[in-house]
């Protein structure tokens, strides 16, 4: 009966679910905007090669990489956007929707340019992200 008690309580033990409590999906550490401005370094890299080449084949490679990265970007910021800052980060940068909401949109009109120009807006909006990404992790 002693065996069959502890077997049971155990059982107990690992059907009852854990609750655990963080501040984002997984411990903090997992999010960088680095990973979204490396891309966009990617993609302005691109446009600069496509702009020097006059090789038709490397060009159209350097417009498909370029595509491939600016969905990356992308893919980054929303992962940063949704799964990183919380509704109080919102509440000290009001103004931080709005930013996600242009890089993102920015992330897409690299898709249509060639222009360094357009990639470089990318950069200084996610470098703006940046800053209130480091900013929040000090508190």
């Amino acid at each position: 009966m002693r065996i069959l008690d502890r077997l049971l309580s155990s059982v107990d033990r690992i059907s009852r679910p854990l609750v655990v409590h963080a501040h984002c999906d997984l411990p903090c550490g997992v999010y960088d905007p680095a990973q979204a401005r490396i891309e966009a370094e990617s993609v302005k890299g691109c446009m600069e090669k496509f702009n020097a080449s006059d090789d038709p084949v490397f060009k159209e490679r350097a417009v498909f990489i370029k595509e491939e990265r600016a969905d990356l970007v992308k893919h980054h910021l929303w992962v940063l956007w949704t799964d990183y800052f919380k509704p109080e980060h919102l509440k000290k940068y009001p103004e931080l929707n709005d930013l996600f909401w242009k890089a993102t949109k920015a992330a897409g009109e690299t898709k249509k340019s060639t222009d360094p120009k357009v990639a470089q807006a990318l950069l200084d909006q996610i470098k703006e992200i940046d800053t209130i990404f480091w900013d929040t992790k000090k508190a």
